[in-house]
């Protein structure tokens, strides 16, 4: 572990939407240990986020919990009025809280299309937008090598590989993709960064009954060439670097942290 001396994000503040659970509670704590105060976004369920955000303070930084439902602008301008209330301001966005509601097309209901679609991209552009907000307030100068502010999004391997039985949250990933490079575009003359990350195969809970059951497991494993099925620390310590101004020259990019899935194994004997 990093002693006070050279935590990477140290003074920084870190709003992370769909904190509780997973890859967000992953990116939370990690960016908690790196110094970061943290605001751990809930919506659902607050014990884990309470729960997280004593294992932040216990590395040492501040932590807040906030419930918001992101696809809801006013919970969206609450949990950033908690961020500067609580810590002065906001340095990075993680956008990652996300859902899912599986079904074929042809049985998809428009409520489970329109709540992926609220949740999983409309939820993204209305807290990258308040995080924007909040950064456009800085003048950086383009010589300097720090950002203004960073916005990190977090897709998902379907932002470019199709998944039949899954096409509203396809579809939101792929609208994910395109929302980071437009809006990298557009505010990199504020000096603002803005990445993705796109996961693979992640240990989480929503995925546990397939990789804890030894079948799911090696089938998921068919599809990793790397040959393990990745963690949530995996995705976290991408996050955090993307965050530091080591990756100040890095922007409206993905990074893919899928052991190699996108490389379509299935083909890796000729087809």
């Amino acid at each position: 572990m990093n002693t006070i001396e050279n935590k990477r994000l140290k003074g920084k503040v870190a709003v992370v939407t769909g904190a509780s659970s997973g890859i967000g509670e992953g990116i939370a704590l990690a960016m908690g240990r790196e110094g970061a105060s943290v605001v751990v976004n809930y919506n659902s369920n607050e014990e884990p986020a309470q729960e997280l955000k004593k294992k932040i303070e216990a590395a040492g930084s501040q932590a807040v919990v906030v419930q918001a439902d992101v696809a809801n602008p006013e919970d969206v301008a609450r949990m950033f009025k908690a961020a500067c209330d609580n810590f002065g301001t906001v340095d990075i966005l993680v956008n990652n809280a996300g859902i899912q509601r599986d079904a074929s097309f042809l049985e998809m209901t428009l409520e489970d299309w329109n709540k992926v679609i609220s949740t999983n991209l409309t939820g993204h552009f209305l807290c990258a937008q308040a995080a924007a907000k909040e950064f456009v307030k800085r003048r950086v100068q383009h010589e300097e090598r720090k950002a203004a502010g960073h916005i990190i999004f977090i897709s998902s391997v379907h932002d470019i590989i199709p998944w039949a039985g899954h096409v509203n949250y396809a579809t939101a990933k792929g609208g994910v993709q395109m929302l980071m490079k437009t809006l990298a575009q557009e505010l990199a003359p504020n000096k603002i960064r803005v990445n993705g990350i796109s996961p693979g195969a992640i240990k989480t809970e929503i995925n546990r009954s397939v990789w804890e059951n030894e079948g799911g497991r090696e089938g998921m494993l068919t599809l990793i060439p790397y040959g393990r099925i990745g963690e949530p620390e995996d995705v976290a310590k991408v996050a955090v670097w993307l965050a530091t101004d080591e990756a100040d020259y890095i922007t409206g990019t993905t990074i893919y942290v899928d052991g190699g899935m996108t490389l379509y194994p299935a083909f890796s004997d000729n087809g």
